[in-house]
């Protein structure tokens, strides 16, 4: 019997419009035989949350391009430990400071890819860390 495809929800939380990035990764993530769901944009990290979990996901990667990469990772965290979804792998990107990475890390965010990361980077990275539930 095959494994089951990896779940990914790809998501743009806060007031960032911005979005291009974010459905280059879903599609690359597609394209590489993983199940995508792209929650579009503007979401809360509450809409992130329940998503992934009415999706059963077993990642979420989140697209920061605003500069409110600390308050809304750290939320999105906070509510999947409260919905007992820790499991649920956290990734993310963007515009996001190296001084920020140790503390989004600390935080619980599995990995962060700063501009200049590529497709097949980030899919290998899924790969190798993120498991079907």
């Amino acid at each position: 019997m095959s494994e089951s495809p990896l779940r990914i929800v790809v998501a743009k939380p806060g007031l960032d419009g911005h979005d291009r990035g974010a459905k280059v990764i879903a599609r690359a993530l597609r394209d590489a035989g993983m199940e995508v769901v792209y929650t579009g944009l503007h979401q809360t990290p509450e809409q992130i949350v329940e998503a992934s979990i009415q999706e059963d996901a077993d990642a979420v990667g989140l697209s920061v391009l605003s500069g409110a990469h600390m308050t809304l990772f750290a939320k999105t965290i906070e509510l999947l430990h409260q919905r007992d979804a820790a499991d649920i792998v956290v990734f993310g990107g963007g515009i996001i400071p190296a001084a920020d990475i140790p503390q989004l890390q600390e935080l619980g965010v599995a990995k962060v890819f700063t501009p200049g990361a590529t497709t097949t980077e980030i899919v290998e990275w899924v790969r190798q860390n993120v498991r079907p539930s």
